[in-house]
């Protein structure tokens, strides 16, 4: 998978893939930036819910979902289900997400 630079997300069939490295059991639900990984640069996701039944992942499924301002439905855990490092598939207009991703992160004070 081809990123775009330091961003860590790329385009792929019918939307875009979305690294991200979650910390549980935070004290709010939130994205709070860009972070390194061994696979390359993540999204620093924090979700309150506990690494337990797939709990945190379906968080962090919610909590990008509500970031991108998509449905729910439309983000999916596509690998890293027991790892803190996660790759998310977010289905939809894949310029439309850079879009808004780039935005988001510029909102925070990284990207572009």
């Amino acid at each position: 998978m081809s990123q775009n630079g330091s961003n860590p997300w790329s385009r792929i069939d019918g939307g875009i893939s979305i690294r991200v490295r979650v910390t549980p059991k935070s004290s709010a639900d939130l994205v709070s930036g860009l972070c390194g990984t061994p696979d390359g640069p993540a999204l620093q996701t924090k979700v309150r819910a506990l690494p337990a039944d797939g709990a945190a992942n379906t968080a962090v499924e919610k909590l990008i979902a509500g970031w991108l301002g998509v449905p729910k439905s439309t983000v999916r855990l596509h690998s890293g289900g027991k790892s803190r490092v996660k790759l998310l598939h977010v289905i939809g207009d894949a310029a439309t997400l850079v879009e808004v991703a780039g935005t988001k992160l510029q909102e925070l004070g990284q990207g572009r």
